[in-house]
């Protein structure tokens, strides 16, 4: 099951998105897969035919940081660096997301992580906000989150 609701709050002017996904584990299997360098590591490439480079370092506190840098060689890299705002395992998670594409372009967001037990598995919701575009958040919304969910579910699967 997966759900995107996506669209631009009039009274705050920020762009966001949410979406939820059902995932075939615990919530407490969700949140680690999510939050654990050496998962993360895993499912950040578990669909690629060609192992890429994934680099992940994971503070995980509030106040701590989570870094990764990926991408298919070292010249065409991605790089995050999430601040942990609130930590409620295996509940909740909100972040602020600090990220750079390959070519420099630079973005900031807020991101909120619920994990819900629900029919057997987990539903995740994700509410991304502060899009500098529309554009931004739609490629988000298509390929980035939805790719990420398939990851993890993979993962979850393979696990």
């Amino acid at each position: 099951m997966s759900e995107t609701e996506s669209g631009q709050s009039t009274q705050t002017s920020e762009i966001g998105l949410r979406m939820t996904r059902q995932l075939p584990a615990t919530p407490e299997e969700v949140f680690d897969a999510y939050t654990d360098a050496e998962k993360q590591k895993i499912w950040y490439s578990i669909l690629d035919e060609e192992p890429g480079i994934v680099e992940i370092e994971v503070d995980l506190r509030v106040g701590g940081k989570q870094t990764a840098v990926w991408g298919p060689d070292r010249d065409t890299l991605f790089r995050e660096t999430q601040v942990f705002l609130e930590i409620d395992r295996p509940h909740r998670l909100i972040t602020q997301s600090s990220g750079s594409d390959p070519s420099g372009v630079t973005m900031t967001t807020r991101v909120e992580v619920t994990f819900e037990a629900l029919d057997g598995g987990t539903l995740v919701t994700v509410e991304q906000t502060g899009f500098p575009t529309p554009e931004i958040r739609d490629f988000f919304e298509t390929m980035v989150w939805v790719g990420a969910f398939d990851r993890i579910e993979a993962y979850l699967t393979r696990a």
